[in-house]
């Protein structure tokens, strides 16, 4: 079996990229080889050093657009990943970069997409009323939060729920969701969509 490399990009706690880490150094058939912030004070870079993997910080504050997707691309050109995953990395990229790894990149977005693209996704689900709340794996491409869909988890919305409550619950579901998604692309059987209930 062929093994992918893989890159994780993230900005903050990189709870989504432990678990994503995890499954390599387990069954999921790829090697992380990169872990970029574009925030040097992630937590999840301590994170990634302690499980082994490189870690590296292009800074996105303070600069425009094009001059840090251009230094991103260039940290990802030289870590040459398969596959790119985005774990709570908090920048929309453009058009442009999108193109560039067509295919490549894989997100995790805190709603059943296509409902509640966007940021406050659990405040606008509670605001709803929906019964049912969840997350969705699915490949970028320039429409924000509407590529292919490769995965969602499902979690029940309680009648007490607070946007903190549904948060912590669906977040449960993302750290399952997340790695077995990976494993399926990786092993390219992502034409089987994978669902989760929490």
């Amino acid at each position: 079996m062929t093994r992918k490399r893989v890159a994780i990009l993230i900005s903050g706690s990189g709870s989504n990229m432990v678990r994503l880490l995890e499954c390599m150094a387990a069954d999921c058939p790829g090697d992380p080889v990169l872990v970029l912030s574009n925030r040097e004070d992630a937590a999840g870079l301590v994170k990634a050093a302690a499980h082994g993997a490189p870690t590296q910080v292009v800074v996105s504050k303070g600069r425009d657009r094009a001059a840090f997707e251009a230094a991103l691309d260039a940290a990802l050109r030289a870590a040459e990943p398969d596959v790119i995953c985005l774990a709570g990395f908090m920048r929309i990229l453009s058009t442009d970069f999108v193109d560039r790894w067509a295919g490549r990149i894989l997100n995790i977005h805190p709603s059943l997409l296509p409902l509640f693209p966007g940021l406050n996704t659990h405040t606008r689900a509670l605001d709803a009323g929906v019964a049912v709340h969840g997350c969705t794996v699915h490949v970028v491409t320039p429409d924000l939060d509407a590529g292919p869909i490769l995965g969602q988890g499902v979690v029940p919305v309680q009648a007490e729920d607070t946007a903190q409550t549904l948060a912590a619950r669906v977040l449960e579901v993302e750290h399952r969701l997340y790695p077995a998604v990976l494993r399926a692309f990786l092993l390219g059987t992502p034409d089987k969509p994978v669902v989760f209930h929490g």
